[in-house]
């Protein structure tokens, strides 16, 4: 049997796409259905009876037996209910297979127990589930092939239409920049492009380790991180495992991982070795947004669901091991007409491309004027233990655009005129077998948190395993704001080439201090921000109140992406996530301490103890002085363990004192964090002196390398 995959046949056949729309639809639901997604017409009863009898004749043909509308809720993972397509049997016994337009456009799951910050009470049960005509269904088939579901992407809210999941607000936020982006194309003259659509590519990161080693490590099976871990001999100094030669069992996975993608519709396109041994990185081509974010969350349950297969397990958490490079997503984000213009495009002279110019500088002041609301679109528990660490940017936003992009800002701010555009020449590499190549007129910047790469800003602190959806419901809500005050001020023009030249090196002058080229890792660029008025962030717990600003609340009003309330409901989800998963950390760690760590210790010193009495006795005068110190070190660093152990028995008891949300938060960050810390300490130390057919679980060594 053949093991080649033919990449062109497999791709999307699992997924009720376009061509399987034009293909199965009559021509006038076809029509109505395209209105639908492209002008957001709504969508008739009768019209939608064709679409789900046609969904489902095509999903039974793929061997589905159930439906489930798959939605976002605000737990950080997916949601589903399967309700298989029979209908209530006949008279005869049999049954009909069964699936209504109501039922494709409609779901109710139970609301109760997801996460609503207060917007609803536990005993109002009732919510919504509502297609999303814009991202395929798809087919996913188990990893036996017994079994196949209808996934219906969808959006979630509540009885009263609060958005309780992650899609409506992105949703809302589409339709916000897109309005404010036609609006802005206008005024140069366009009038043939109709709609504007932010267009996402998702790098996801990822760890993959050897599963019996991982059920091993009560830590990662409750946490997802390693709580205690002595580092290695060896780990990424070397910098041998980045774009390495990726190891067969490895390449098996990915092989598997890439067939599945592919099946459902995702483009997963590059992959390779990451900084820390025992690391990778997946990036697919661009999408929709909405259709990217949908994307990435099937990337992270396949990486999950294959590995399982495998014998492995992958850890997407953001900082799984201690000393070496965590994980995270780097969000790539641009503008694009439906008619195919790309408006983040510089063009060859970027000096002489006003419309892009404003875009630029309107984009550098909703970065400027909401640093610390998009920073914490990127928090995270895990994140706070990786950004500002030497594989990921600072928790300082700022902006990099490079040499050329610097170079007309400078000019414009100087002059108010740009009169030319640095060229990118050409690299010699001085060697006659290789060809002499042109090369970019800007370098990259890795240690930038929003860097401008050519057509697009990558922002680069979102955490491996968050949805990307708030980092671009903020993006496309603060860049449509900005177009829509340029819009504002320029529609009441009476000299439009002047009033936009004046706003460009206005908007270019004022938030200037945004942009900074050079190395984010270094302690002068810390100093530097702060000069410049830059906040820096540093944890997930003091980001949060930025959610409830006026500044956010107002901003996010004005185009409808979320009320005050829903602002207010998220800020709380994510106080109790802080305090709910340090709080799991906390009392992992007391468990593995008390009942493995601590007994494991016991039995080494009190072997060396008898060792060392056995050989006194059995050899008086030999010397014992390195069984001593050894015993000596281990009691010491014992008895530190059973003090810190003690001290967050505690601080974590002393919890149930705070008031939930963010009393507790702060509680947790200020006190339950640093006594883990000084927990882990002499443990780590500990590990490294005891014998280790006598440590309770497996080493860094055994985990990363080992696989």
């Amino acid at each position: 049997m053949s093991n080649v995959i033919n990449v062109a046949e497999i791709f999307g056949e699992n997924v009720f796409n376009d061509a399987v729309m034009q293909e199965r639809l009559p021509k006038k639901t076809y029509k109505e259905l395209k209105k639908t997604i492209e002008e957001g017409k709504e969508l008739q009863a009768a019209t939608a009876d064709v679409i789900a009898h046609e969904m489902k004749e095509w999903a039974i043909e793929k061997g589905a037996t159930h439906y489930s509308h798959w939605f976002q809720p605000l737990t950080g993972a997916t949601a589903e209910k399967h309700d298989s397509f029979i209908s209530a049997p006949k008279a005869d016994g049999k049954v009909l297979m069964e699936f209504s337009g109501k039922e494709l456009i409609k779901g109710e799951p139970d609301a109760s127990s997801f996460p609503s910050g207060g917007l609803r009470s536990t005993f109002e049960a009732r919510g919504y589930t509502a297609w999303d005509c814009t991202s395929p269904a798809f087919v996913k088939k188990d990893s036996e092939g017994t079994g196949a579901i209808l996934y219906i992407p969808t959006a979630f809210c509540s009885y009263k239409g609060e958005a309780l999941d992650q899609k409506t607000p992105l949703l809302r936020s589409m339709e916000a920049i897109d309005k404010q982006s036609i609006r802005l194309l206008r005024l140069f003259g366009n009038t043939t492009s109709q709609k504007v659509t932010p267009s996402v590519g998702v790098e996801q990161e990822y760890f993959l380790v050897d599963r019996e080693k991982y059920l091993k490590r009560k830590d990662l099976v409750f946490t997802g991180r390693t709580l205690f871990g002595a580092n290695p001999p060896k780990g990424q100094e070397l910098d041998d495992h980045y774009f390495g030669a990726i190891r067969e069992r490895i390449a098996a996975f990915m092989k598997d991982v890439n067939e599945e993608l592919w099946k459902m519709g995702v483009s997963a396109k590059t992959q390779h070795n990451e900084v820390a041994p025992g690391q990778h990185e997946l990036a697919p081509i661009y999408v929709q947004c909405n259709v990217a974010v949908d994307h990435n969350q099937l990337v992270m349950e396949t990486l999950k669901q294959v590995a399982y297969r495998h014998n492995l397990h992958c850890l997407l958490h953001e900082k799984p091991f201690q000393g070496v490079n965590g994980s995270g997503k780097h969000n790539n984000w641009s503008l694009v007409t439906d008619d195919g213009i790309n408006i983040l495009d510089p063009g060859k002279t970027p000096h002489e491309n006003i419309q892009f110019l404003l875009v630029l500088t309107c984009i550098l002041k909703a970065v400027d004027r909401h640093a610390e609301l998009l920073r914490e679109s990127a928090a995270d528990v895990g994140n706070d233990h990786r950004l500002g660490a030497n594989e990921a940017p600072p928790a300082i936003i700022s902006a990099y655009l490079g040499e050329q992009l610097e170079d007309v800002l400078a000019q414009l701010i100087s002059t108010g005129e740009a009169a030319h555009s640095l060229k990118g020449g050409k690299l010699h590499t001085g060697v006659s077998t290789l060809p002499d190549f042109s090369k970019d007129a800007t370098d990259r910047n890795r240690t930038s948190p929003f860097a401008f790469t050519g057509n697009k800003f990558e922002f680069r602190m979102v955490g491996s395993r968050d949805s990307v959806a708030a980092p671009n419901v903020v993006l496309n809500s603060i860049v449509a704001e900005a177009f829509s005050d340029a819009c504002d001020y320029l529609e009441q023009a009476e000299d439009f080439d002047l009033a936009v030249h004046d706003l460009i090196k206005c908007y270019a002058s004022e938030h200037q201090r945004i942009v900074f080229n050079g190395n984010g890792y270094s302690e002068d660029w810390v100093v530097e921000a702060e000069r410049r008025g830059l906040p820096n962030i540093k944890t997930m717990v003091e980001s949060i109140e930025y959610l409830t600003t006026d500044d956010t609340v107002n901003m996010f009003e004005k185009f409808e992406v979320f009320n005050r309330a829903e602002l207010e409901s998220r800020a709380e989800i994510k106080y109790e996530t802080y305090s709910k998963a340090i709080n799991i950390e906390s009392r992992s760690m007391i468990d593995i301490a008390s009942k493995h760590i601590i007994p494991a210790v016991i039995k080494y010193v009190t072997s060396l103890a008898n060792s060392i009495n056995q050989v006194k006795q059995a050899c008086a005068g030999a010397s014992v002085e390195v069984q001593e110190e050894l015993l000596l070190q281990a009691s010491s660093l014992l008895s530190d363990t059973k003090k810190a152990l003690k001290r967050l028995e505690e601080v974590t008891e002393q919890v149930t004192g705070k008031e939930e949300g963010k009393e507790q938060a702060y509680f947790f960050m200020e006190q339950v964090v640093p006594a883990m810390e000084a927990l882990r300490k002499p443990v780590d130390n500990l590990e490294m002196i005891v014998d280790k057919s006598m440590w309770p679980m497996p080493s860094y060594g055994d985990l990363l390398f080992e696989v």
